[in-house]
């Protein structure tokens, strides 16, 4: 879809380690595209949220910062490998896809794009990356527990970004203003972090309970891939 492609493709294909690994990555993604491209300001959004993560780790304030690491790592792993998939005509989940097929719809609103993104990485992938760490640790993802209670304290952080974000975003891809009441106001406005991120905790747990039943475990991901479609579709409606 952009001549660069081939360097994005280049740009996910090691798998990162530490938070400063995701953020290197991110800002090659950034370099690499272009305003026109909506992909970068999604990716702009999620450096953004990366970063912050990354300081309140480094700072301790965590009950368990290690684990809240390890989980930003794995979480940024299934963007990445999205773009992977997608970048190299292999399946990719809907939700996702929607996103990278408008990349170079330039009446869409950069803002439109970042939250399309926010909504598949965390409706679709932060269940997974969720389940994938409390498997790795045998520790079943819980209400009240001490992952949980780290888990939702980056909410009132998270939420700040968004809402800057829909400030400084608040534009066409290329930069032309928007009207001054548009459908992208009613689409920004249904939109929460700390709801998705809630919602996001109580499928890992949902998830955690099906894994012996793969058959449910399995149809259960393919709804979350389709609910999240639906919503990343209407995110993505052109500007009117």
């Amino acid at each position: 879809m952009f001549p660069y492609d081939p360097d994005l493709l280049t740009a996910v294909q090691a798998a990162p380690e530490t938070i400063a690994d995701v953020v290197a990555i991110m800002q090659i993604i950034d370099t690499v595209c272009v305003d026109g491209d909506g992909l970068k300001w999604f990716n702009l959004l999620y450096m953004q949220v990366t970063q912050a993560v990354e300081a309140r780790v480094n700072a301790g304030n965590f009950i368990n910062p290690a684990w809240m690491a390890t989980l930003d790592v794995g979480f940024a792993g299934y963007y990445f490998r999205a773009i992977q998939s997608s970048l190299s005509g292999q399946s990719t989940p809907g939700c996702w896809q929607a996103m990278f097929n408008r990349r170079n719809q330039t009446e869409l609103a950069r803002i439109q794009f970042a939250l399309a993104g926010m909504n598949a990485h965390i409706n679709h992938d932060l269940p997974q990356a969720v389940l994938a760490l409390c498997r790795a640790e045998q520790i079943e993802p819980s209400h009240g527990t001490d992952q949980y209670n780290d888990f939702t304290a980056l909410n009132t952080t998270l939420d700040g970004l968004i809402k800057q974000a829909e400030i400084d975003m608040h534009l066409r891809l290329l930069g032309d203003v928007l009207p001054p009441v548009s459908t992208v106001d009613f689409a920004v406005g249904a939109f929460s972090m700390a709801v998705g991120r809630e919602a996001a905790w109580d499928n890992a747990e949902m998830l955690w309970r099906l894994g012996d039943v793969m058959p449910a475990f399995a149809a259960y991901l393919e709804s979350l891939d389709g609910l999240t479609l639906v919503a990343s579709e209407a995110l993505l409606v052109p500007v009117i």
